[in-house]
């Protein structure tokens, strides 16, 4: 179906080909301990900026953001399907669960994502934002991770930025169609516009730990709009 090109486009995933790996490797730095910061580059969540958000804080330098715009992408899956005259049904709820879950994960739907490919690694920083209420930066991570197949062994903490409370999550994913387990990381915090989830995902464990740094400098540069 054309939207599902679309998706690719837009929220491209981490599984890249074996030479991507190898590139990136060659041009990485070596893998940082936790808490160490990256150079800073762009900043994006204030208005004019490449994803405008609830909330504003810098990305690693040469990471490369773009805003996801999900009511534009279903409005295209939308008209997809009502063109379609070969497709049955079973095909199309298949095409509308892949559609909510690249789209929406819990509480929170995507809304910007930063490739850290120009910076020679292999993964992404997605954040996700979701509709006003009244629950905790806590529960809105903890529903976060609930919604990702194969997540286990979340520890969770606590953290502060500027006026910002927050909660942070360290856990790992297992694929069973690749049979492989990795390392991911997530932020959240509650605003008066909604929760914000910040994701930092990679191809491996490796890689991920690699990109740490630009995951520590947006937790510590974070603040309100």
């Amino acid at each position: 179906m054309a939207y599902v090109a679309l998706l690719a486009g837009v929220l491209a995933g981490c599984s890249e080909a074996a030479d991507d790996k190898e590139d990136a490797k060659s041009s990485a730095s070596a893998s940082a301990s936790a808490g160490q910061v990256a150079e800073r580059g762009d900043s994006i969540g204030a208005a004019g900026s490449a994803c405008e958000l609830p909330v504003s804080f810098d990305l690693a330098k040469d990471w490369e953001a773009e805003a996801i715009d999900s009511a534009v992408i279903e409005s295209a899956a939308a008209r997809d399907k009502a063109s379609s005259t070969d497709s049955g049904e079973l095909e199309d709820e298949i095409s509308e669960e892949i559609l909510d879950s690249v789209l929406r994960q819990g509480p929170v739907a995507a809304a910007c994502e930063v490739d850290a490919k120009p910076a020679g690694y292999v993964g992404f920083l997605r954040i996700w934002t979701g509709e006003p209420g009244a629950d905790d930066a806590r529960t809105v991570l903890e529903e976060f991770v609930a919604a990702e197949a194969g997540a286990s062994e979340a520890k969770y903490s606590s953290f502060t930025s500027g006026d910002l409370e927050g909660a942070e999550v360290e856990y790992v994913v297992t694929s069973e169609l690749l049979d492989e387990t990795k390392k991911e990381s997530a932020f959240a915090v509650a605003t008066p516009d909604g929760p914000v989830v910040v994701h930092l995902g990679g191809m491996d464990t490796e890689e991920h730990e690699k990109m740490v740094p630009a995951f520590e400098l947006a937790k510590k540069t974070l603040q309100t709009v």
